[in-house]
């Protein structure tokens, strides 16, 4: 039944179906999580065709004793609601010194959680460089646009000559229908 479930939403690759414990399933693989169709079981697709070439071996994992977080009003536009709470949040990586700002959102809690993905990214790029994750996709699509870029220039060729021996052609019959 979960099969055909699948089936109809038009979900592609295999599936892996988790009991219980979704956030584990999840942590082991990136994927995409789909409505579940019992409370128990989540629906997850696998990664995407880029991801496969992604070295995640390296990425930094936070401890938090590492991390100052501190509270402060936000500013910018929002009136007496940014005014008055302090939900922007200041998160500092003591060993690095790396700071991140943070007020996307109203809620401080879900601030906490941006300051924190946003800090592993720099994170990221300050200890791994050139093989961080967006150093990696930086160069996946530098790859792909190299790659469109030649296809383009074979085409360019291809009709500059199709062209040239259409003129060859048409050259040859008008001295052919002049002698």
């Amino acid at each position: 039944m979960l099969q055909n479930y699948c089936r109809s939403l038009g979900l592609l690759g295999k599936l892996l179906v988790t009991e219980g414990n979704v956030v584990n399933a999840l942590r082991q693989t990136p994927v995409a999580l789909m409505k579940p169709t019992t409370p128990q079981y989540a629906i997850t697709s696998l990664r995407f065709k880029h991801h496969q070439q992604l070295d995640y071996s390296r990425y930094p994992k936070l401890i938090e004793e590492e991390l100052e977080e501190t509270f402060t009003r936000g500013s910018g536009p929002g009136g007496q609601a940014v005014n008055k709470t302090s939900n922007c949040v200041l998160l500092r990586h003591i060993p690095t010194n790396i700071v991140v700002k943070c007020h996307i959102h109203r809620s401080a809690h879900k601030n906490r959680q941006e300051a924190r993905k946003i800090l592993l990214e720099k994170l990221d790029a300050h200890l791994n460089g050139e093989f961080s994750i967006q150093a990696q996709l930086k160069a996946i699509e530098s790859k792909k646009s190299a790659e469109r870029k030649r296809r383009q220039n074979k085409l360019q060729e291809m009709k500059q000559k199709w062209k040239e021996r259409e003129q060859q052609e048409t050259a040859r019959d008008k001295t052919t229908d002049n002698s």
